[in-house]
């Protein structure tokens, strides 16, 4: 063989090589996915109209371009999954609902699966209307098992840590009209009952609601750690320090839409397909 054309076939070689690297790149972001969740899945309370679930503005299926969802950015990659993701969150959802999801989740033989859940545990009424840790494992157990058992094999779960709700309280606790519409809708009073109060007993409550999603939290890592198709965000959304501006301010809990867009850009690099 020539030089040239020995030139000629190491060069179709690497063609070939990067090729066949770019196809199994492809191959392995999935065709389809779904989201699980509660209200901030749905991105409720981000659209022009208030009170209402806005889920184009999704931090894991939304096709707003600002927040560059789970979605958006798959899709970037995988032009496969257009018009396939599926939103099965429900916002007011607790642990005890995503059995459910995860069900409507398998029945759409999605490849990929998004569980966010668990903030409405820690946000109650009263702290004495939390979750127990055993409810929060068996529901979430029977979820786990539902997808391992019935997605098509080959599919991924990513699993989100609850965001520090003692940090929404410390953000905006000397915030007037935080403070104000806290109160009168009756947001997360577990935490935020007497938000401007700094007594013993009030702090005190408050660090026992933060204990109790610190203990959720290590029950969504140990749980999906039993499935090899599971990866957890080791404790990244708890740990994530939000500003502000990534709360919304129509009742200064739910995340704006630049906090959506935190969501995405801090959780997505987890997810290893």
């Amino acid at each position: 063989m020539t030089g040239t054309r020995r030139t000629l076939a190491a060069l179709g070689a690497a063609i070939c090589l990067v090729a066949l690297a770019s196809t199994a790149a492809l191959a392995a972001y999935p065709n389809s996915m779904a989201a699980t969740g509660d209200s901030i899945t749905r991105a409720f309370n981000t659209c022009s109209f208030p009170f209402i679930d806005c889920p184009q503005n999704s931090w894991a299926t939304g096709t707003e371009t600002t927040v560059n969802s789970f979605y958006l950015r798959i899709r970037a990659v995988n032009p496969g999954i257009e018009g396939r993701a599926n939103n099965d969150a429900r916002s007011g959802a607790r642990m005890s609902n995503l059995p459910e999801q995860a069900t409507t989740a398998a029945g759409q033989r999605v490849e990929y699966v998004a569980v966010e859940m668990g903030a409405n545990d820690v946000c109650t009424s009263e702290e004495g209307n939390m979750t127990t840790v055993a409810s929060f494992r068996s529901d979430l157990e029977t979820a786990m098992r539902t997808l391992g058992e019935r997605l098509p094999a080959g599919s991924r779960i990513s699993v989100g840590s609850i965001p520090n709700v003692y940090q929404l309280w410390s953000l905006l606790h000397t915030n007037r009209s935080a403070l104000s519409t806290w109160r009168s809708l009756g947001i997360c009073q577990s935490m935020l009952r007497n938000a401007e109060s700094t007594s013993r007993e009030d702090e005190e409550r408050r660090l026992r609601v933060q204990r109790r999603e610190v203990e959720f939290n290590g029950v969504l890592a140990e749980v999906c750690a039993r499935y090899t198709n599971c990866q957890y965000d080791r404790n990244t959304g708890y740990e994530y320090r939000f500003e502000a501006g990534e709360v919304g301010t129509r009742d200064y809990f739910h995340p704006s839409v630049r906090g959506q867009a935190s969501i995405a850009r801090i959780e997505f690099p987890l997810v290893t397909f």
